[in-house]
């Protein structure tokens, strides 16, 4: 097995994970990018900035009290939509090397997933921009056999090392598929 380079996401030391096949080990678990979370957190400081100058702007009287709790409730409803649902996403969404599949899950209420046996994978590459390069960060594209083809992972975390990774996950899955072939009668 391939040693990821040090602190590049989560060197799993799960427990086995029953939907692993039995010679199937974890590699490498991420999350997208912290950058996802900037344009909410931006958000999110720009509805507190606005409720509090709405707050000063209501003029004492006699429902005043009513509408700053009216605006807090809304201010709040709009903190849990524009930062909590962004944070319950980048949590939820991970992507995982293991030694014989790359998997994708995703969901908040909802779960999906994909999975690539390394084994259709036929190209690894990568872009980042300069925005990426300054965050560390960029896309992954995963070209594979099959009928989706080509596969976009966006925001990637220290993306040239988990390219790296990948890369040298299928060269050993190939090998590992031609020794097994050899030995069979």
């Amino acid at each position: 097995m391939i040693d990821p380079p040090p602190n590049r996401g989560t060197i799993c030391g799960m427990g086995q994970d029953a939907s692993y096949a039995d010679d199937e080990q974890p590699v490498v678990l991420l999350h997208p990018h912290w950058k996802t979370l900037i344009k909410p957190m931006l958000i999110a400081v720009v509805v507190v900035a606005a409720a509090l100058v709405a707050v000063v702007a209501i003029p004492s009287g006699r429902y005043a009290a009513v509408f700053r709790l009216v605006l807090a409730a809304v201010a709040i409803l709009a903190l849990m939509v524009w930062l909590m649902v962004p944070v319950l996403r980048w949590r939820t969404t991970t992507y995982e090397l293991t030694t014989r599949r790359l998997r994708m899950r995703a969901g908040i209420i909802t779960r999906q997933g994909r999975d690539i046996p390394l084994a259709r994978v036929n190209d690894v590459s990568f872009a980042k921009g300069l925005l990426d390069r300054l965050l560390g960060s960029g896309r992954l594209v995963v070209e594979s056999a099959g009928e989706h083809g080509q596969i976009l992972l966006n925001d990637i975390p220290h993306v040239e090392s988990v390219q790296t990774t990948l890369f040298r996950l299928v060269e050993d899955e190939q090998r590992r598929l031609e020794r097994q072939q050899r030995y069979q009668p």
